[in-house]
């Protein structure tokens, strides 16, 4: 039993560092954009 549930909170755990990349990356995708625009701008 303890066995299964190391392996369900592990698996909890890397769920959400994987989400918390993905979004850190889709931040840095939009960072880039808006300074990109804002290079056209000037």
């Amino acid at each position: 039993m303890k066995k299964n549930l190391a392996i369900v909170a592990l698996s909890v755990a890397l769920t959400l560092l994987a989400a918390c990349n993905t979004v850190k990356g889709a931040g840095r995708d939009i960072e880039s954009v808006g300074s990109a625009g804002e290079k056209v701008i000037n």
